[in-house]
């Protein structure tokens, strides 16, 4: 009941008050069954612009981190990324990806609608990133068919570590079905996974025109992360060097 309360009550009109989405492609999602909207991650707000703006009901994975924040804070955030149809999943460890299947798998036997960042991360630069094999695995193994989406303008409208958006109008963009039942029993092919994803990424680069980057954001992420350690190291060292 709270779900449709945020979404029709106290969340969704003032979503749409300030990022103003313009909806394209909306006939693609069925009006019933199970399927996997399948899009890129740019921001924040991308958890609940989507869910907004659909007639049906979507459940999204999302990290473990949003669920487990200490104190009273982090027991309401819990509560509201719960009451908005979120399912935490642990990202760490060798298991975390089967955990994130067993999740989704399990939404699509009810006959609902799943949400899923095939990247597996925010995009700290507003690029598309690689995706991970995932989306292909369920999609195959619960034979649903996969809704490309593009977020566009969630980026510039609320970049990362940015908390309150800015006023700026974004367009969702849904393509059509895609059908899968060809690869029928082959999840468990690397390759067929692997080109599965792929097929998927590039209907979400055709919709959203990105650059793309054929390599994980998350290593690229740390990468990154540890290149800045280094020039901050190097630069506080500097600094502490004598000037005669």
């Amino acid at each position: 009941m709270f779900y449709y309360v945020l979404k029709y009550v106290l969340l969704g009109p003032l979503l749409r008050l300030v990022f103003r989405p313009r909806i394209e492609g909306l006939e693609h999602i069925p009006s019933s069954g199970p399927a996997i909207v399948a899009g890129n991650h740019l921001s924040f707000s991308d958890h609940f612009l989507m869910p907004a703006v659909l007639k049906r009901r979507i459940t999204f994975l999302a990290k473990a981190e949003y669920f487990t924040g200490p104190g009273i804070k982090g027991r309401l955030t819990a509560a509201f990324f719960r009451s908005a149809g979120q399912i935490p999943v642990d990202r760490s460890g060798k298991e975390a990806g089967q955990a994130a299947i067993r999740e989704g798998l399990g939404v699509l036997r009810k006959e609902e609608l799943l949400g899923i960042y095939p990247e597996g991360t925010r995009s700290h630069d507003g690029r598309l990133y690689k995706g991970k094999v995932g989306v292909a695995v369920m999609a195959l193994r619960a034979q649903v068919p996969v809704i490309p989406c593009a977020m566009i303008g969630t980026f510039e409208a609320q970049p990362p570590g940015q908390v309150i958006p800015n006023f700026r109008r974004v367009v969702i963009r849904f393509g059509k079905p895609m059908d899968f039942s060809r690869y029928a029993g082959m999840e468990n092919e690397k390759a067929i996974l692997r080109a599965v994803t792929d097929e998927i990424m590039y209907a979400i680069l055709t919709l959203s025109e990105q650059e793309y980057v054929d390599r994980y954001a998350a290593v690229v992420k740390a990468e990154e992360a540890e290149e800045a350690e280094e020039k901050a190291a190097t630069a506080r060292k500097f600094l502490r060097m004598p000037l005669s």
